[in-house]
């Protein structure tokens, strides 16, 4: 069964915004547990943009599921990755002028230093994983650095119109088998929504889905509880909720 990781990004976007104390992400992470998250997810950006040092240590003592911490390849995250602990790593690509992240990895060009920080990262026994595109030269190179898990980028999936996005989801599919096949575990996540998750969390081998844009636009309506609820039935039970998803349609057009 597909598990469900919560991103909550997005709830400290909105506290930034004012430089105020609310809405406090480490709370509402606790909210989002009640609801049936199987983990939480953050990315400590360098800019600070969303998430704090301080939500890091404090989510670090409060959760009760899994840690994901999202991060650039640099020292200096490295080093606050191995202070706070999180119960996995995952390494994505950061540039500062971007909203949100654009893409996967490049490893290729970047090789020698991935190699010594999945290597770091994992000697004080915190697994890895990195956000790819679903490409085999990328799962090799995954592999290549030292990696055990991949994330699979699905923002390609998630923007394709209704003519491309059979031959995107074909993509996924096949990343993941061939990701098997290395001996890789593969997680996936980005750009979707209650609308298009269905067919992603049927994909045999992938274990975590993390999202957050969407549930936490949802959590405006519905609360984030019932949100993560809903999303996290979705992933559990695709192709049982025929009569939600069309609801969500409707309310959307």
């Amino acid at each position: 069964m597909t598990s469900l990781g919560v991103n909550i990004d997005h709830i400290a976007n909105v506290r930034q915004a004012r430089q105020t104390t609310e809405p406090d992400p480490v709370q509402m992470a606790l909210l989002a547990e009640l609801g049936g998250a199987d983990g939480i997810t953050i990315h400590l950006r360098e800019d600070r943009r969303h998430i704090q040092d301080r939500d890091l240590i404090l989510l670090r003592e409060t959760i009760q599921t899994r840690l994901n911490l999202e991060m650039a390849a640099t020292k200096e995250m490295m080093d606050i990755c191995i202070k706070n602990r999180p119960d996995m790593v995952t390494i994505v690509p950061e540039r500062r002028e971007e909203v949100t992240t654009e893409g996967g990895l490049d490893i290729s060009n970047n090789q020698k230093n991935l190699t010594i920080l999945v290597g770091s990262i994992q000697e004080a026994g915190i697994p890895v994983s990195l956000f790819i595109d679903p490409f085999l030269d990328q799962l090799e190179k995954s592999l290549e650095v030292g990696a055990t898990w991949v994330e699979l980028h699905t923002g390609k999936y998630a923007d394709a119109d209704w003519n491309n996005q059979t031959a995107e989801l074909s993509r996924l599919k096949e990343a993941v088998t061939a990701a098997q096949s290395l001996g890789l575990r593969v997680n996936a996540g980005h750009g979707l929504t209650y609308q298009n998750v269905e067919p992603v969390a049927s994909i045999d081998g992938i274990e975590e889905l993390n999202i957050g844009h969407t549930i936490v636009s949802r959590a405006i309506a519905v609360g984030l509880k019932d949100a993560v609820q809903e999303m996290k039935r979705l992933v559990t039970e695709p192709r049982n909720n025929k009569l939600f998803v069309e609801s969500l349609n409707k309310n959307h057009s």
